[in-house]
């Protein structure tokens, strides 16, 4: 890689390099303590076994190791480390952990954890993580802790709970001929489908959610948990790509039309945003997108505010309205209608959701008060009668599959997505894009073809409906849940952007938010960053090239190797097809695009989009 760093990342702090360790056909990089990327013969036997402790807010501690001794052998690996979490008021948690792998295809990961003093978390203890590429719908066996044994399958739909609870092991077929059993000792696990989070797996994890949380690990009492992971089995090596070969691009079918692309305004950004006027007409988004959320303040003024920046950029808006519904709806929905019309403001739609939604209700909690989603619509329906309504969460996909809107009273159906929810290193986002597509194909399947929406959604969090807030970084580090990410002002985020659009154009959406236009979600530079304020990121290019693409016919991108580089194309009426190229990797990664009609092969360099037309 010879980019700089900070223009890939918008950080020079760099991730800790993975350590590959090796027995046999068995090979798992040690990153940070915890075991990612567990494959067999090449392929892809687990996503990652992990010992995880959380905060209250769910945050993940991250503890430094000491004491650490890898031992690599011919045939076989060990590693050893001790490590401390350091809680609130000086709590502290420490573990000791071991990990054997052989190379009959065993491996085990086993910790004894001790609390120093009284420690509060939500989560201690390990997570295994199964793949979905290749495994959501296949048949799995799972031994429950009474010793039952169940045949089934992983959800093919996305599973808004938990798809098995009370678990001891569960098996799965790796690739004809060859199985792995994951065994868990030492607490009872459950299994959540973590692609209600746009994170591409299926999580296993210690201590069901039915049970309270936070709670409290008592001073001296000791803890065990041993993961076991089994390989038998015997059939020939996978075929998998060598890594140094091209990338091979080809072009399909034709499908729905490529989406409206919008930006998100918030009521501080407009300022910004009107002193930018022509470099948001560069940018060429089809809708603005005002937020509006009267529990925070927000009144005629940020209105007015909106109205201004509608008359300087005349496109098409849609009013982001979070409904307090602490009383009447009727008078609440009305007084906003009113401010609007006082406001100036002109609207072409307006999405509602109650504040309380934006709070996450985990399986075994009461859900909080609320009226019926049916009152809330048909009040906003008689406050504004003449614009388009749309309703769904203005969180992520997890609440809306959990709390399913009356689509019938909608006009549109709209949520987010944010991929640093469980995880925040380079990977975990990149691999986020591959849960996409189930999370449109789930969405499709409950509500039809009502016209659907996705965003706001960015790297960074917005909001946090798992926690108090989201997290501050205020030294720009990758951070889950926070509500900025470096990232999002480098290469990095311009092909995550592309990425994200290519897997989710055959649902045919009717718009995509993956930006504000200033801000820490924007695609322009804020005055903390080493280059002049006001300079378009990287991720100007991304979004003005999606921009580019909106109403054209989408043509279905084939690629040989979707975890290194995906396109997207479109075809326009008189024929001239366009593709966006985005390399998902921080390496140089030849693409083959002779199918594309060229007859030569590219190199993109890392984190880079290429134009093809």
């Amino acid at each position: 890689m010879t980019t700089d760093a900070f223009a890939l990342y918008g950080t020079r702090a760099a991730e800790a390099a993975p350590v590959r360790l090796r027995a046999g056909a068995m090979s798992a990089d040690l990153v940070n303590g915890n075991l990612r990327t567990i494959r067999h013969d090449g392929t892809e036997v687990l996503r990652a076994i992990a010992y995880i402790v959380r905060d209250r807010d769910w945050g993940t501690y991250e503890p430094a190791l000491t004491d650490l001794v890898i031992d690599q052998g011919a045939d076989a690996f060990s590693v050893t480390y001790s490590a401390k979490c350091i809680g609130p008021g000086g709590s502290r948690l420490g573990f000791r952990a071991t990990i054997q792998g052989t190379a009959d295809g065993k491996l085990v990961f086993n910790v004894d954890a001790l609390p120093e003093s009284d420690f509060e978390t939500n989560r201690c203890g390990f997570c295994i993580l199964h793949p979905v590429a290749g495994l959501a719908g296949s048949p799995v066996t799972v031994e429950r802790t009474d010793g039952n044994v169940l045949d089934t399958s992983l959800p093919l739909q996305i599973d808004p709970w938990q798809p098995f609870k009370n678990m001891r092991a569960i098996t799965h077929e790796v690739r004809p001929g060859v199985s792995a059993e994951c065994r868990m000792e030492g607490d009872t696990f459950e299994m959540e489908d973590q692609r209600n989070w746009s994170d591409a797996s299926y999580k296993t994890y210690v201590r069901p959610l039915a049970l309270p949380w936070p709670y409290v690990l008592p001073a001296g009492e000791p803890m065990r948990q041993t993961v076991s992971l089994t390989i038998t089995g015997d059939a020939k090596p996978s075929a998998v790509a060598a890594t140094g070969e091209a990338v091979r691009i080809e072009l399909g079918e034709t499908g729905p039309r490529l989406p409206d692309i919008g930006v998100v305004i918030y009521p501080g950004d407009v300022a910004a945003a009107l002193a930018s006027l022509p470099t948001l007409a560069r940018l060429g988004p089809q809708q603005l997108l005002f937020h509006f959320d009267p529990t925070r303040g927000h009144g005629l003024e940020a209105l007015r505010a909106h109205a201004r920046l509608a008359a300087g950029y005349p496109a098409p808006t849609t009013l982001e309205c979070v409904v307090a519904c602490t009383g009447d709806l009727d008078a609440e929905l009305a007084g906003v209608a009113d401010m609007v019309r006082r406001a100036g403001l002109r609207l072409d739609a307006i999405a509602v959701s109650p504040s309380v939604d934006r709070q996450s209700t985990p399986p075994g909690s009461a859900w909080p008060a609320c009226p019926p989603l049916e009152d809330v619509y048909a009040a906003a329906r008689r406050a504004f009668p003449d614009i388009r309504l749309g309703g769904g969460m203005f969180s992520y996909f997890t609440e809306l599959n959990r709390k399913r809107v009356p689509a019938d009273q909608l006009d549109f159906v709209t949520h987010c997505t944010c991929p640093i929810v469980h995880a925040a290193d380079d990977l975990s986002v990149m691999q986020s894009l591959e849960a996409l597509p189930f999370i449109t194909q789930s969405a499709r399947t409950i509500f039809g073809a009502k016209p659907y929406r996705i965003g706001p959604s960015t790297i960074a969090m917005r909001q946090n409906p798992y926690g108090g807030a989201t997290k501050d970084n205020p030294d720009g580090q990758r951070v889950a849940m926070a509500n900025r990410d470096p990232r999002h002002a480098g290469l990095f985020a311009a092909a995550w952007t592309i990425g994200y659009a290519a897997r989710v154009a055959p649902a045919g959406l009717e718009m995509l938010t993956l930006s504000s236009f200033t801000g820490p979600f924007g695609v322009l530079t804020a005055a903390d960053e080493p280059v002049a304020e006001g300079s378009p990121r990287p991720v100007f290019q991304a979004i003005r090239a999606l921009c580019e693409l909106a109403g054209l016919t989408h043509v279905s991108s084939k690629s040989s190797d979707e975890t290194r580089v995906l396109g997207l194309a479109g075809r326009s009426a008189a024929g001239e097809t366009i593709t966006w190229l985005a390399n998902l990797t921080a390496d140089d990664v030849p693409v083959d695009v002779s199918a594309l009609g060229r007859n030569h092969h590219l190199v993109v360099s890392p984190y880079a989009i290429t134009r093809i037309a």
